[in-house]
């Protein structure tokens, strides 16, 4: 049997067709028909004026901080709960990332201690240059109530959509409800060009001057002539034409990551000690990787003897994602709350989740999951 992967790529005839007309067009270089194709298709999805196709995420991410003028000494609020990149930005530009906890209803930035920390910030007169929110595993954070707080104190948002192209917030898409959205085409997510980010942001002249910035700011001149710092961000052509494909077929591979996490549930939800991320009632989300709780004592089992039991069976769980207010990295870092996320991280556990998974890929899974709880309460 083939080992299964958490979130393999999900590519096949459409993606080589597009990925070698490319080739064969000559546009080998960065840039092209095919980087502007995928920006035009992406704006259109979102249903926004312009999009910026870039080299990755946390170049997306960088960028926003950029252009929100944050500086160095500057304090950017950070969900805890998220990959290690949404923090890393904030500390490119020598600014201070300044933690708050998850909301247990949708394991988000928690919209009542950020309203908490930026009602003391203002009592103090240093409020932050930005607060970022991460839609986490497909499902977007409480942007209504987000934006409503940090709007009453004049605090831009930035959105790091990364891991929910197509989940939904208040009947809108993730990556339209901040001042600049940021998503991820890495090859684990939902849908893949290899390596690849882009930018949204609700004025389009932030996407203009983050284009401008993402070709190392270079003026409209014969010559190369330069009056701000840029950066070498753009997409190449190449994997533009991959993400002209994975559009296409976005629909489809959205219904497979939701199908997956609904034979999950209906396969596991009943098992003592086993929850999932709970679903926030303002969306829907894309179930990007379908995750539980375990409590061992209930089920029987830790969430690392699980992990352990899946590989030995060829199959690839991972813990969450660490806090931020964990790791070494960040140990000194000013931190709010932090007890929830922490929860989530010792008891939570990420399943196989990609759209190119078969019903036997996930049967042979949730199978593998079941053997372990048997076999400690036989042990």
């Amino acid at each position: 049997m083939s080992r299964i992967y958490l979130s393999a790529p999900d590519v096949g005839e459409r993606e080589r067709e597009m990925l070698l007309a490319a080739f064969d067009s000559g546009w080998i270089a960065p840039l092209g028909p095919s980087v502007d194709e995928f920006e035009h298709a992406f704006a259109a999805f979102l249903g926004v004026d312009d999009a910026l196709a870039l080299s990755s995420g946390t170049a997306g991410l960088h960028l926003a901080l950029v252009l929100l003028d944050v500086q160095p000494g500057d304090d950017v609020i950070v969900p805890t709960l998220t990959f290690v990149a949404t923090a890393n930005v904030v500390r490119y530009l020598g600014a201070q990332p300044c933690f708050l906890d998850a909301d247990e209803a949708s394991w988000n930035l928690a919209p009542a201690l950020l309203e908490e920390e930026l009602a003391a910030r203002a009592d103090q007169g240093r409020l932050p240059a930005a607060v970022i929110g991460v839609d986490l595993y497909g499902q977007c954070a409480d942007w209504a109530r987000i934006t409503e707080v940090c709007a009453r104190y004049e605090v831009p948002t930035v959105d790091d959509a990364a891991e929910a192209l197509g989940a939904t917030c208040c009947g809108q898409p993730a990556g339209t409800h901040a001042d600049v959205s940021t998503f991820s085409f890495n090859g684990n997510k939902i849908a893949t060009t290899s390596g690849g980010g882009m930018l949204t942001a609700r004025r389009p002249e932030l996407v203009a001057h983050a284009r401008k910035l993402a070709t190392h700011a270079r003026e409209p001149t014969v010559h190369y002539e330069h009056t701000e710092l840029g950066y070498n961000y753009r997409l190449s052509n190449l994997l533009g034409a991959l993400g002209v494909a994975q559009l296409e077929r976005l629909p489809e591979m959205l219904a497979r990551r939701r199908a997956i996490n609904r034979l999950y549930r209906e396969a596991l939800g009943d098992l003592p000690g086993v929850k999932f991320m709970p679903v926030a009632p303002y969306g829907e989300p894309t179930h990007w990787l379908t995750v539980v709780t375990i409590d061992e004592v209930a089920f029987g089992a830790t969430r690392d003897e699980i992990v352990r039991v899946l590989d030995a069976e060829d199959i690839e769980a991972r813990p969450t994602w660490k806090p931020m207010h964990l790791q070494p990295l960040y140990a000194d870092a000013p931190t709010r709350g932090g007890a929830v996320a922490a929860r989530i991280f010792e008891t939570g556990l990420c399943l196989p989740s990609g759209s190119v998974l078969s019903d036997a890929d996930v049967a042979r899974a949730i199978d593998a999951f079941k053997a372990v709880s048997v076999r400690h309460a036989h042990a």
